[in-house]
């Protein structure tokens, strides 16, 4: 589901006016009218949507929920998981590679972030179709908290890479 909003972006709720307004995760400012640059109409929908369906866009108690499809390589900290207990060989292209094609089979409908997380995570997440439940700050590697920050409720992340792997994000909550 897409905001409308220009990257970097996002849309929080102040707790003193219990209003949503708009913050810039790059420089950190705010403000109460969109950003120049925002689509309205898409902006309209999106806040519809998530009114309509009690979806939450925002971070609460300083958390957001996510769920992961992670792809290991040869070179990350720990080359091993449930599918290879023995060592994972896959080079670092091979993996994102994987990542976009998998990516792409979710945003075609092919098939669901769930499903795939399921059967093709390196993480033992997997269990969990991929959830993670609530995390704040400082508790993942940077690049996926940053990530994981930025999405909006609904939104599949691109690749993003850890010292763990290459991952796929859905932030849920």
């Amino acid at each position: 589901m897409e905001s409308g909003l220009p990257s970097n972006w996002t849309i929080k709720v102040s707790s003193k006016h219990n209003r949503e307004y708009y913050y810039n995760t790059s420089t950190e400012e705010s403000q109460w009218e969109p950003p120049m640059g925002t689509d309205l109409s898409k902006l309209k929908v999106y806040l519809h949507n998530i009114e309509k369906n009690h979806f939450k866009p925002l971070v609460k108690d300083g958390k957001v929920r996510a769920s992961h499809l992670l792809v290991k390589h040869s070179n990350v900290r720990r080359p091993k998981s449930w599918k290879s207990p023995d060592g994972i060989t896959t080079s670092r292209e091979e993996a994102i590679t994987k990542i976009k094609d998998f990516r792409k089979q979710i945003v075609s409908g092919e098939t669901s972030f769930e499903e795939l997380a399921e059967i093709e995570s390196d993480c033992s997440s997997h269990a969990q179709k991929g959830d993670l439940g609530f995390f704040g700050k400082g508790q993942m590697q940077p690049s996926f908290e940053h990530a994981a920050f930025s999405l909006h409720v609904g939104e599949l992340s691109d690749p993003v890479e850890s010292d763990s792997g290459i991952h796929l994000i859905l932030r849920t909550a």
